[in-house]
């Protein structure tokens, strides 16, 4: 079989070129999972990702993508912001507090920038603006994947209470709690700002997502389940509550 390399070229080749057909010979076997609703948008991607040598499956809303996400192994995925069911944020977000460091480029609508900023620090590796124009998204789905899957995030302790979010796993004085995902994704958002008041709205846009139907009560009632899970009978929470904002992760542990 003659390979790219053998093939017989009017001119010699550029550097451009043999980074082009190199790339195309390197992306043979990747899996990329485009979570996307659009049905444009996923058509394009299809198209042009197969025609690029990835292996393409697609999720259209955020459940299924975040079950697939979890479920099944690929090279990256490519993540809407705007999904029905769950949203993107949500989606990153849990996939992050389950340990999963699956590269994530993430789609967002123009507007505004924090949108953009929220998506990183949720856990998404990179994030392109729509409409964009595919060699750009290319481009930054290579840079993606030459980095390789995310760094482990740092094991988070307070006290007696560490929390590891890449083996989703949290004990308290050596044993190990029972944490539901989101009492493991507000408490991992908390230990991460220790010592700074935490607003019920800024847990529900991390950790919920802004197309979550939750509201600031269910926040309070999974702090309280929390509460009863990490602290000692009789001594003071480690979560205190920031009257009129939220909650704090206290520095008194």
């Amino acid at each position: 079989m003659t390979t790219w390399s053998e093939m017989p070229f009017e001119e010699p080749l550029k550097p451009a070129d043999i980074l082009y057909l190199t790339s195309r010979r390197q992306t043979r076997g990747m899996r990329i999972l485009v979570v996307e609703d659009d049905e444009l948008t996923v058509s394009a991607l299809q198209r042009g990702l197969t025609a690029e040598g990835y292996a393409v499956e697609v999720a259209k809303d955020g459940i299924d993508g975040l079950h697939r996400a979890k479920e099944f192994s690929y090279d990256a995925m490519i993540l809407d912001l705007m999904l029905p069911g769950i949203s993107g944020l949500s989606v990153c977000s849990e996939l992050r507090a389950a340990g999963r460091d699956l590269p994530v480029l993430m789609l967002t609508a123009l507007g505004d920038p924090a949108d953009h900023t929220t998506g990183l620090d949720i856990g998404a590796d990179d994030y392109i603006v729509k409409p964009f124009a595919f060699p750009v998204l290319l481009a930054h789905l290579r840079a993606l994947l030459r980095r390789g899957p995310a760094r482990l995030p740092a094991v988070l302790r307070h006290g007696g209470l560490t929390l590891d979010p890449a083996r989703h796993v949290c004990t308290k004085d050596g044993s190990i709690l029972d944490l539901t995902p989101r009492e493991f994704a507000v408490l991992r958002y908390l230990m991460s700002h220790t010592g700074t008041a935490v607003g019920k709205q800024e847990l529900l846009d991390h950790v919920w997502g802004e197309n979550d139907c939750a509201d600031h009560n269910v926040v309070q009632v999974y702090v309280s389940s929390l509460r009863r899970k990490i602290d000692t009978e009789g001594a003071e929470s480690l979560i205190e509550t920031v009257w009129g904002v939220g909650y704090r992760m206290g520095e008194h542990a």
